[in-house]
């Protein structure tokens, strides 16, 4: 693979220890509440100003060290790097200085803001949700020590600046540097209200838009990181759990004598949905799992679940004009416009459910106390708040008695991002049980085979044209479960009737279509949901992009001119598909590859991407051998690591379009490891080219939107070499042998 404006630099940063600096001599603590006001604790708490409740976003200490709390969680995102990284460029700190912090509590003041203060990664939010945030906090320590030095040299506050690391007073060749300022230990100055005209301008910065190593590059690197797989803690016992074949069936009877014999088996714990064994190994839990005898009851609604036909179900309710849809975005008249179009293009597509198949599966470390209510806990989620919820509501305590550990994440994708995570549950109720730490580990079969899925959807569209071709009304009915009402009941209650993670990407915002609805046909969830890269985006622009080129080829317009007819008010979306024609050199004629064009985007990221595509006409093996892609996402804080996100998008999309498939039969999941969950291998990889394309607006994420595009832009390019359509994902050798017939 080849990625353009990218450099391939790695460095590794000086290795601090938090725990020496924090027994170092001196300290600043400056803290920022939720009104952005500062407040600043030094050694002598007395000087402290108590008029808020703040909390400490960094911490410059003696030796010249600034720590600085990272809010979010870690999942291979690079958001560890990237939100310090903002504060920091306006503290003006010296970089190689900066030691990173994990939160590691449900801390809201620390809280993203998109979420309304609840510690939450998911959905590209990170970067954009903290950035004025994190621009303030850092402007205002700057101004703070600014303000010091210039009282302690007696010299007017305009009269000194920053350079990294330091205070200088260029009049005298004074110098003193933030670890200096910090140990002088002198009065604290009130702080200045922070506003837009005191941060940077762009011109200046120094660190953002500079491909700087990410931080947890060299650990991972090293394999010196550790995740909660890897945890390990005195008298720790491992746990393998045997669960319930079906959702919502418990153990009617347990023969256990097998098990209980296997060396170094412990005791076998009854959960809610699974028996756990206990043991001084984890082969020997695993082994003694394999032995259990369970009869489990056989009255489970979701004995009927049957993904095949649960999808058909699925399609008829989207084709059914009867029956009513909640109104998730809508503009004009859509049905007036349709109505009154000289012609009507309908269409039906489908997509199946799909495993985040995350490389680290399911784990979690818990210490239960004696008396059951306290707890030391590791685990690796996107979530501080509801993790620490799911452990207070598992023990009956309250956050005081609960030491939590944040891990880094081998990859989640929104499978950790649900509200009760009944892999920590688990590990929760053995540790309490047993009377000592223990480790619950997922093997893989147990993480495809009781997984939380992306959903399955049946989507229907229909837009009219007119006359002359042009797009004349357009109506998006999107029949899937909601996922939120599933994963997240508190949120729903909050938000119902409209679930985001559904339907995310059916409102079509960046095209200027003057009549639209899109709606969502809620129907009955029939498995476990949880969002999934790029949520509703992945399979509703999968949809409408495919749809767009049917509705090109029914005007008699090219795909690319049909789609910059739409985008006469978004100038930065045209120059999008124009340098993205440019780069794949669009237009040329199919012979034995062919293209396919799609624009879509995620939030206020936007995104236009061509597929080159060969085929097997006797296997239908259809591979992508080159992708190109042009992406506006706002300001870019870390170019290198925007590029390598959009890259594991495109990737994630290409295999989720071309091999990703979740079956379930009699409520069971058919699958359960990566033979029959095939995902994309590396040979199987095209040459991917980016190019990225900054605009004035603030940072709009980057970690979803390389995939939306991905699926119809594949369909397209298939349509391109063979006139055939494909409308169902993933689009498997069968159904394109199908499609060929």
């Amino acid at each position: 693979m080849r990625r353009d404006n990218s450099t391939d630099t790695i460095s590794a940063a000086p290795a601090f220890s938090r725990r020496g600096f924090l027994a170092g001599t001196a300290a600043l603590t400056f803290a920022i509440g939720s009104g952005g006001l500062v407040s600043v604790a030094g050694a002598n708490a007395a000087a402290a100003d108590k008029t808020l409740k703040p909390s400490a976003w960094l911490t410059i200490a003696g030796d010249d060290t600034v720590t600085i709390v990272f809010p979010s969680t870690e999942m291979g995102q690079g958001s560890s790097t990237a939100l310090p990284l903002i504060l920091a460029e306006e503290l003006d700190a010296d970089w190689d200085r900066v030691v990173i912090d994990q939160l590691d509590r449900d801390d809201r003041s620390f809280g993203n803001p998109i979420f309304g203060g609840v510690l939450y990664t998911a959905g590209s939010t990170g970067v954009y949700g903290y950035f004025d945030t994190l621009r303030k906090a850092g402007a205002q320590a700057r101004r703070l020590l600014m303000q010091i030095a210039a009282e302690t040299w007696s010299v007017p506050l305009d009269s000194v600046a920053t350079e990294p690391g330091a205070v200088i007073h260029s009049a005298s060749g004074r110098r003193l540097s933030y670890g200096e300022i910090a140990a002088l230990n002198a009065p604290l100055p009130a702080v200045a209200e922070i506003g837009e005209e005191d941060l940077k301008p762009r011109s200046a910065y120094r660190l953002i838009g500079q491909d700087l190593p990410r931080r947890d590059v060299p650990a991972k690197s090293s394999g010196s990181e550790r995740y909660a797989i890897d945890v390990r803690v005195p008298g720790m016992a491992y746990a393998a759990v045997l669960r319930s074949p079906v959702e919502g069936e418990t153990a009617v009877q347990v023969d256990d004598a097998a098990a209980l014999a296997v060396s170094g088996v412990l005791q076998t714990v009854r959960l809610p949905d699974g028996i756990a064994v206990v043991a001084e190994r984890l082969e020997a839990a695993l082994a003694a799992k394999a032995l259990l005898d369970v009869t489990w009851s056989e009255t489970a609604p979701a004995r009927g679940y049957d993904s095949a036909a649960d999808l058909s179900a699925y399609a008829a309710a989207a084709a059914d004009g009867t029956r009513e849809g909640v109104t998730w975005a809508a503009r004009g008249d859509a049905a007036a416009a349709i109505a009154g179009a000289a012609r009507v293009v309908e269409a039906d597509y489908r997509s199946d459910y799909a495993y985040h198949a995350q490389m680290e599966p399911m784990a979690a470390v818990a210490a239960v106390e004696p008396d059951g209510r306290g707890a030391e806990v590791w685990v690796g989620t996107q979530t501080q708040s509801w993790t620490m919820r799911t452990i207070t509501e598992v023990l009956d305590t309250t956050a005081d008695r609960i030491r939590l550990h944040m891990m880094t994440m081998g990859g989640s994708f929104g499978r950790r991002t649900a509200l009760t995570q009944e892999y920590l549950r688990d590990a929760l109720l053995t540790s309490k049980a047993a009377g000592r730490p223990v480790k619950v580990v997922w093997s893989r079969e147990d993480d495809v085979k009781f997984g939380w899925f992306r959903p399955a959807a049946a989507q229907r569209l229909r837009a009219g044209l007119t006359a002359e071709g042009r797009l004349s009304g357009w109506h998006h009915r999107v029949a899937t479960p909601s996922v939120i009402a599933y994963f997240n009941p508190l949120r729903w209650d909050q938000v119902e009737p409209k679930d985001i993670i559904s339907m995310r990407g059916s409102e079509n915002k960046f095209y200027g279509i003057a009549d639209l609805q899109a709606e969502h046909v809620v129907t009955e969830r029939r498995a476990r949901l949880a969002p999934w890269r790029a949520i509703g985006a992945s399979y509703t622009s999968f949809a409408a992009e495919a749809f767009m080129d049917e509705l090109a080829e029914a005007a008699g317009t090219n795909a690319l001119d049909f789609r910059l007819g739409l985008l006469d008010d978004n100038p930065r979306g045209r120059e999008l598909l124009q340098r993205v024609a440019g780069m794949a050199g669009w237009g040329r004629a199919p012979g034995e590859t062919a293209l396919g064009l799609a624009f879509a985007g995620y939030g206020d990221s936007m995104a236009a991407g061509i597929a080159e595509v060969a085929l097997d006409r006797n296997s239908g093996r259809l591979a992508v051998t080159r992708f190109w892609a042009a992406v506006d996402a706002g300001l870019i804080v870390a170019p290198d690591n925007a590029l390598a996100q959009i890259e594991g998008g495109i990737i994630f999309g290409l295999s989720s379009a071309l091999k990703e498939r979740i079956t379930v039969e009699g409520g069971e999941v058919v699958q359960s490891n990566y033979y029959d969950y095939e995902i994309l291998r590396a040979d199987e990889v095209p040459e991917i080219d980016i190019e990225l394309q900054v605009s004035d607006g603030p940072p709009t994420g980057i970690g979803e939107v390389g995939t939306p595009m991905v699926a119809a832009a594949v369909a397209n390019a298939f349509h391109g070499l063979t006139g055939r359509r494909l409308r169902h994902l993933p689009f498997t050798p069968e159904r394109v042998l199908e499609a060929l017939a």
